[in-house]
């Protein structure tokens, strides 16, 4: 062998994170094999049905009973019964000291396919919805007014990049405290990635201005009607009891998140290889980009106006929508329909029209290419449907209440907290887990002498830090949509997740000892 020659340095071993579909095939296993060691559990479980109060025993068991304010006070439920027949609660809710073993249930092997599938469907409105919002895009990146449009945008804001930033972070902040955009938020990103992507910043700017903005908000909701109301419902107090803490606590969160949305941009507009997600860079520019060397189509025309502004107010629209008449997924799947159709015929006519192969294929084109984000939502839910058919997310629950049984004051709401951190992974659903544990909880606070808000606050803080990290939530979605990977979002979240604890945590302390 010639000396000369240098052998070749062997490869280190490079431990990577599974993406998205892995990581919930694996949580999916995990949950079936905890339904075998976790017991089997039930709380019984009260609603309205009709003029009357619907009792649903463990047992399988259904009473009913007259809905009155001293059926409730009888069986332990602290809660007004206008909440009931005003339909302010409208999810089952667990009635304290009910708590009974059942004969388990585990999931068998067949469960980890079945779930899947019925997660799926479970999701359907929100997957049409999300196909209908592909399509839309489709069709406005086939006119050419993404691309035209974002030209002219550049040139305008050389210089004042960082606030449009700073605009949507405030927007998304309010738009989750006020109304719990969540789900909601995905609409957000086809309109404002491209935006971000010219202005010279990476995925994580996209994520931190809407996801992480909107759920900042939500973890910090005054009014949120399916958070911190549903919750302050179950838990048999007003809303507005603890509003004056929680509007505190948004102003410090919403500073907070805009100065850390702004030191990472910064330092990805000076140096672009500190972007966390610098090694996937080129694939995102290339799915999210509308830039192209071709300038013979680039005239930000008038009929390019048009559809760029009939883009765009469909968004404000969804959110009046959902704020003011209750909208849901089938609804503004309608609405978003409805403008990508007008949109279409603009774009299929007049002088630089692709007629109508051309804005079907981009529809249909714009809605595949969310397919899998659409799927990752439906099998995030097929975990939960295994864990509550296994009958041991009650179990978890009736656990973390013996937790707090016995200490007091300012431990008692920190480890609240640290419980509700737990059971955000278990139960993503903000109004779900509100429902749930609430009416178990609440009462525990009236046994150490605090207010019961401080209770409602700790289920914020401690479910919305979770989910900024949950696989079972959103997160997973979101991802899946701009091709993030799991342990680059973690780098950049990770210290959000420790300021909503820690100063969350510090927030619960002074409710107790001033309230």
């Amino acid at each position: 062998m010639d000396a000369s020659v240098e052998p070749k340095p062997k490869k280190k071993f490079k431990l990577r994170m599974p993406g998205a579909f892995v990581i919930l095939f694996i949580l999916t296993i995990v949950a079936v094999i905890a339904t075998w060691v976790i017991p089997a559990g039930s709380y019984s479980k009260l609603s309205y049905s009709g003029s009357q109060l619907q009792i649903s025993r463990p047992s399988g068991k259904t009473v009913k009973v007259p809905a009155t304010q001293e059926q409730l006070d009888k069986l332990g439920v602290k809660i007004n019964i206008k909440e009931f027949t005003s339909g302010g609660i409208t999810q089952e809710v667990s009635i304290p000291n009910t708590y009974h073993r059942l004969k388990q249930r585990p999931a068998g092997l067949g469960a980890i396919t079945s779930s899947m599938v019925r997660g799926t469907i479970e999701a359907v409105d929100i997957m049409v919805f999300i196909f209908v919002l592909g399509g839309l895009i489709g069709v406005v990146k086939a006119s050419g007014a993404f691309e035209s449009g974002l030209m002219a945008l550049t040139k305008k804001t050389k210089g004042h990049e960082f606030m449009l930033i700073f605009l949507v972070s405030i927007l998304m902040v309010l738009g989750g405290t006020l109304c719990g955009i969540e789900e909601e938020a995905v609409a957000f990103y086809p309109i404002l990635v491209p935006i971000f992507i010219a202005m010279g910043y990476d995925s994580i700017v996209c994520v931190g201005a809407i996801f992480l903005s909107s759920s900042v908000g939500t973890a910090f909701s005054t009014i949120n009607p399916f958070s911190v109301v549903i919750a302050s419902n179950a838990a048999g107090i007003n809303f507005t009891e603890g509003i004056s803490w929680r509007i505190g606590g948004l102003v410090v969160a919403a500073i907070f998140v805009i100065f850390y949305l702004h030191w990472y941009s910064k330092k990805v507009k000076a140096t672009p290889s500190f972007s966390y997600t610098y090694e996937d860079k080129s694939s995102f520019d290339k799915m999210w980009s509308v830039a192209s060397d071709d300038t013979s189509n680039q005239a930000f025309t008038l009929r390019k106006k048009i559809i760029l502004i009939l883009f765009v107010i469909t968004f404000p629209i969804m959110v009046w929508g959902v704020m003011s008449q209750g909208w849901w997924f089938p609804t503004m799947a309608s609405s978003f329909l409805l403008f990508a159709i007008i949109i279409m015929f603009m774009t299929a006519t007049g002088k630089y029209g692709i007629g109508e192969k051309g804005v079907v294929d981009a529809f249909t084109n714009g809605a595949a290419s969310l397919v899998g984000v659409s799927l990752i939502i439906g099998l995030a839910r097929g975990i939960n449907l295994v864990m509550n058919e296994g009958m041991i997310s009650d179990t978890i629950l009736q656990y973390s209440s013996s937790l707090v049984a016995h200490v007091s004051g300012s431990v008692f709401i920190i480890v609240m907290m640290l419980i509700f951190f737990v059971l955000g992974f278990i139960v993503p659903s903000s109004s779900g887990l509100a429902v749930l544990a609430m009416p178990i909880f609440a009462p525990l606070a009236d046994t150490v002498d605090i207010p019961r808000f401080a209770v409602v606050t700790a289920y914020q803080f401690g479910q919305y830090a979770m989910l900024f990290l949950a696989p079972t939530g959103l997160v997973m979605a979101t991802l899946q949509m701009l091709d993030m990977k799991y342990s680059h979002w973690f780098k950049f979240v990770w210290p959000v997740v420790a300021f909503v604890l820690v100063f969350g945590g510090a927030i619960l302390v002074m409710e107790v000892m001033f309230s």
